[in-house]
């Protein structure tokens, strides 16, 4: 009998300034079409806002801001993708706003390759290892380091004090 240890795990592949990034399937809880994002006046830089997801408030993260990439106009594939992160003992639930969600990819354990160490931009902490496909790499982020810290943090207040109605904040369309 023939036994095989390898281990497939999923992640959702997305594109930020055409390049392929993933996060954790287990991490992720939707894809959401992009809609009208609420903004948050006196937040970071890279927080697009808040939206309403069927009565949460939910703090959307704009990943090309955070990541220092050049801004672009929003496009019919400009898409959020709702992420629990942990914060502490708390999951927090957070959108990230990308510019296209590719898929879901498959990966052994042999096609995950550690973060490169050196000539990094990110921080390496923020990324879980290196996906080899036939034609690409694919940057796997760790959702709960990319939404640092403060970032969670403000996502956690507003949803527990939202300053408006959620009745206030756009719908989001779940894609």
């Amino acid at each position: 009998m023939n036994e095989d240890n390898s281990t497939s795990v999923q992640y959702l592949s997305f594109i930020l300034d055409e390049r392929l990034f993933a996060f954790d399937v287990l991490k992720t809880r939707e894809v959401l079409t992009f809609d009208k994002v609420t903004p948050i006046p006196c937040s970071a830089s890279y927080v697009a806002g808040v939206i309403n997801l069927r009565g949460s408030v939910v703090t959307v993260m704009d990943l090309r801001v955070k990541f220092g990439m050049k801004a672009v106009d929003r496009t019919e594939n400009t898409a959020i993708i709702i992420v629990e992160a942990m914060y502490g003992e708390d999951k927090v639930v957070v959108g990230a706003l990308v510019d296209a969600v590719k898929g879901v990819l498959h990966f052994e354990n042999n096609q995950i390759e550690p973060p490169p160490r050196v000539g990094m931009k990110l921080n390496a902490e923020l990324i879980t290892g290196i996906g080899k496909t036939t034609n690409d790499f694919v940057v796997i982020l760790n959702v709960d380091k990319v939404l640092s810290e403060e970032d969670l943090s403000l996502a956690l207040q507003h949803a527990e004090n939202p300053g408006k109605a959620v009745s206030d904040v756009p719908q989001a369309s779940v894609e």
